[in-house]
C-alpha cells in the first residue's frame, strides 16, 4: 500500500490516536488571542498580496519589477498583486527516520506536527486554508490546502500516522519535494519546509546544497520558511560512559565516549558545523529560519518569528 492510499485510522494503534488528542490539546491551548493577533498583523496586514510575475509590458510600474527573476532570465518581470483574501499554509513535513528520534517527552516528528497543529489552529481562526505534503525518498501524501477543522485534525493525524522512511538519499529527497512543491503551487502560499536537515550535503558550512535552486523559485513566488527540529541529545549528549549508538538513517554504529572531553568537544563542534550550514543556507536563499526543540513549547519561538517579521514590515 502506498503512502498516499494509508489513512491516519488504517495505521494508528489506539496509544498513538490518543497521542493525536494529546497534541491537539496541547495546542489549542497555546492559542491565545496574543497569538492569532500576531499571526493576522504578519500575514494578513497589507491589504494585497502577490499574485504571479509576468514580462513587463510598457507603462507598468517599474517599482514592480522582479529584479531577481529578470536579472536571470535578461528580460524584465514584473510582479503582479491582487486585492488580499484568505490565504492559504502549505506544510512540507520530513518523514526521514532520524525525524522520529526524541530523547525527552516528544519526538521531532512529534514536534513537527505541533507546529502544524499550532499554526493551523491560528489559521482557522482567520478562515485559512492549510494543506500538506510528507516526504522520504519520495514525495508521499499531499492534500490540497481546505478550510475548517476538519482540515486541521488531518493534516495533524497524518503527520504522525505515516511511517518513517529511511531516506538514505536524503539529497534527492528534498530535491524531489522542492521540486513538486515549485511545479505544484501554482497560488500565492504561506509554505513550511518542516525538518531536522540531518543530510550529509549540510553537517558543514560550504557549498550550497543542489536544492537550493528550488528554494529560491519558492521564494519568487511564494513566502517560505524554515523549521529546523532538534533534540538536546543531538547538541550535547549525557556524560553516562560509553554509549553505543546507532543512525537511524543508515544503521551504521558507534561507540562513543560520552565521558572524554575531546569526544564531547567533537560532538559540539559537528552540531555547531549543522546548525551554522542551516543558518547559512537560509541566509543565501533569503528565507527565515525558525529553531524548534524537543525540549519546550513549540509556541515561543514561533510567537518570537511572528514578532520578528511584524517588526521587519514595519
Amino acid at each position: 500500500m502506498s503512502l498516499e492510499e494509508e489513512t491516519a485510522d488504517e495505521i494508528f494503534a489506539p496509544e498513538l490516536m490518543a497521542r493525536v488528542r494529546q497534541i491537539q490539546l496541547r495546542t489549542r491551548r497555546m492559542v491565545s488571542e496574543v497569538l492569532a493577533g500576531a499571526y493576522r498583523s504578519t500575514f494578513k496586514g497589507s491589504g494585497i498580496e502577490f499574485d504571479d510575475i509576468r514580462p513587463y509590458q510598457p507603462g507598468d510600474d517599474v517599482r514592480a519589477i522582479d529584479w531577481k527573476r529578470t536579472a536571470r532570465s535578461g528580460e524584465p518581470f514584473i510582479k503582479t498583486y491582487v486585492e488580499e483574501r484568505e490565504l492559504s499554509l502549505m506544510f512540507v513535513v520530513d518523514l526521514s527516520r532520524t525525524m522520529d528520534f526524541g530523547s525527552r517527552d516528544f519526538t521531532k516528528r512529534e514536534v513537527a506536527a505541533q507546529m502544524v497543529a499550532l499554526l493551523s489552529y491560528v489559521a482557522a481562526r482567520q478562515h485559512d486554508r492549510v494543506g500538506l505534503t510528507l516526504f522520504g525518498p519520495e514525495v508521499g501524501l499531499s492534500l490540497a490546502p481546505r478550510k475548517g477543522a476538519g482540515a486541521v485534525a488531518r493534516v495533524v493525524r497524518e503527520v504522525l500516522a505515516a511511517r518513517p522512511t529511511a531516506a538514505l538519499n536524503a539529497c534527492s529527497s528534498f530535491d524531489n519535494v522542492l521540486g513538486h512543491c515549485a511545479r505544484s503551487m501554482h497560488r500565492h502560499s504561506l509554505l513550511f519546509v518542516i525538518s531536522d536537515f540531518a543530510v550529509p550535503e549540510l553537517r558543514a558550512p560550504g557549498e550550497a546544497p543542489p536544492w537550493r535552486h528550488h528554494l529560491i523559485d519558492l521564494a519568487g513566488r511564494h513566502d517560505v520558511v524554515l523549521a529546523r527540529v532538534t533534540d538536546p541529545f543531538e547538541l550535547e549528549p549525557p556524560a553516562a560512559g560509553w554509549l553505543t549508538l546507532e543512525s537511524l538513517g543508515s544503521g551504521t554504529r558507534l561507540d562513543f565516549d560520552a565521558r572524554r572531553p575531546a569526544s564531547r568537544a567533537a560532538w559540539r563542534r559537528e552540531a555547531e558545523a549543522r546548525a551554522a550550514a542551516v543558518l547559512q543556507l537560509a541566509a543565501r536563499t533569503g528565507l527565515d529560519l525558525i529553531e524548534l526543540s524537543t525540549e519546550g513549547s513549540v509556541a515561543d519561538p514561533i510567537a518570537a518569528f511572528f514578532r520578528a517579521r511584524g517588526r521587519r514590515r514595519r
